[in-house]
């Protein structure tokens, strides 16, 4: 067999439709996008990867397919396959979330991230968020979804520091950077103290991750109000019961905090240059922003 028969036998077990033309393995990903190999020694093997808009005419000027990497045996171009469909489902949920495409998530205005491209987050409820962190672990895209409630009070206790401040009679001489800088981090401290959050699941079936991000909107402010700081002493109380051998002395509480903005840290992320080798060139091409653009705007997907 041909490295493009290996690869087409490898795919179509993978229920992948494939097809030859000429010196070219076509894969499709969706109707608008595609992955091409093509073969660069049959012995070796090796083939160059690109990926193009499907179905343009190969004599367009304006079209360009894009190499995006080069695979030496049949599970990588396996692999090469699953990353891209991976990699447009989390590109077409984030489009889905941040234009709204869907009645379920209609209503939430939701942000990207200016440095987690597949982070996005929408203000709902009186003075909550609600967020989205969409992965790709093992080719698997999971969205992680978390809902916090920030003290109403919060904005209130931030302005009036700094005004206190701007007041003071302090003899250090600061820039304006450099009272920015304080103000954020002030900010930061204040919103880490008094957030309180509320782990939503993780969700490979992103129909019902849109029924959920509905109904956490509906509930919003009902969750604001449950989730209030309880008073000091009330918790330890309440679990003292538990407190036995079963629970076991291994139990590190650190690694449950649910303050920390890295809890979502823990999952492999998609990085930039993923999200960049989906942008083919040209006509009709669909691709995907980086991280800099998303920030400016908005990732487009098939």
């Amino acid at each position: 067999m041909s490295f493009f028969e290996e690869i087409a036998a490898a795919l179509d077990r993978e229920d992948i439709e494939s097809r030859v033309n000429g010196d070219t393995l076509f894969v499709p990903i969706t109707m608008d996008l595609e992955v091409q190999f093509v073969t660069i020694d049959d012995e070796l093997p090796a083939a160059e990867v690109y990926v193009a808009a499907a179905d343009v005419d190969s004599d367009d000027d304006d079209f360009e397919a894009v190499l995006v990497s080069v695979v030496f045996s049949v599970e990588d171009a396996v692999e090469a396959v699953a990353h891209h469909v991976a990699t447009d489902r989390v590109v077409t949920l984030l489009r889905v979330l941040l234009d709204g495409e869907d009645d379920r998530v209609a209503d939430l205005e939701f942000e990207q991230d200016a440095e987690e491209a597949t982070l996005v987050t929408a203000e709902v409820g009186e003075a909550s968020l609600l967020q989205v962190l969409v992965t790709a672990n093992g080719n698997e895209p999971v969205a992680h979804v978390r809902f916090i409630a920030q003290d109403e009070n919060l904005d209130d206790i931030v302005d009036q520091a700094i005004a206190e401040f701007w007041d003071s009679d302090t003899e250090t001489i600061l820039t304006d950077d450099d009272r920015r800088k304080m103000f954020a981090d002030l900010y930061a401290d204040a919103a880490s103290l008094r957030n309180e959050v509320l782990t939503l699941g993780a969700f490979t079936d992103f129909d019902k991750l849109l029924d959920v991000l509905s109904l956490a909107a509906d509930r919003a402010e009902e969750w604001e109000d449950q989730l209030a700081p309880v008073e000091d002493g009330f918790a330890e109380s309440l679990y003292s019961t538990y407190q036995d051998d079963d629970w076991g002395e291994d139990d590190d509480d650190d690694d449950y905090d649910d303050n920390d903005e890295d809890d979502f840290d823990d999952a492999d992320e998609l990085d930039d240059d993923d999200l960049d080798d989906e942008e083919p060139e040209g006509k009709g091409a669909a691709g995907v922003k980086d991280a800099g653009d998303a920030a400016e705007g908005k990732p487009t997907a098939p």
